[in-house]
């Protein structure tokens, strides 16, 4: 299971900067352009944007403090990741979403100094943000769902599997 988690997160990480590349060396020319629309309603476009900050823009210009966060919870997150696996597929993957995420910034804010973001939300205002944003944000979802559904279950089976065995002994 390992193994394939780390498959995962080296293809997201992949996927995030070949993105990213293209919208270095296609989009940031052009800035801007039309990417989902539905008639008149603009639903996404593709904007260049090098966001030096972190979420919405929070802070912009603390480069350092931001590697090394991101790179402590990378660390982290590395650490849960072979721990999760072996409890659960769902939260092992959660993980590794996350994980990919972080490194797929972590590798601009080394790089550039700033994390290259491209997907802008028309269809309301929102933030401008990338594949690994997109990773973290799944997996912040991922791990509430787990928390909340998933988690409870696997403590009840627990439970009755050891009343059971007790009952048995």
């Amino acid at each position: 299971m390992a193994i394939i988690l780390l498959l995962l997160i080296a293809a997201l990480i992949g996927a995030d900067q070949l993105v990213k590349y293209w919208a270095i060396h296609s989009l940031a020319p052009v800035r801007t352009m039309e990417f989902i629309h539905f008639g008149s309603v603009k639903v996404l476009d593709l904007t260049y944007l090098e966001n030096d900050g972190a979420i919405f823009g929070s802070m912009s210009g603390q480069r350092w403090f931001l590697i090394g966060f991101t790179s402590l919870v990378i660390i982290a997150g590395v650490i849960a990741l072979f721990f999760a696996a072996k409890r659960s597929k769902f939260l092992g993957a959660s993980i590794a979403l996350f994980v990919a995420g972080g490194i797929g910034n972590l590798i601009d804010r080394i790089r550039f100094g700033y994390v290259v973001d491209m997907f802008e939300v028309k269809l309301f205002h929102f933030a401008i943000f990338n594949v690994a944003d997109i990773c973290v944000t799944v997996a912040f979802a991922m791990i509430l769902i787990y928390i909340i559904f998933i988690d409870p279950k696997i403590e009840k089976a627990k439970k009755a599997a050891a009343e059971k065995e007790g009952e048995n002994a």
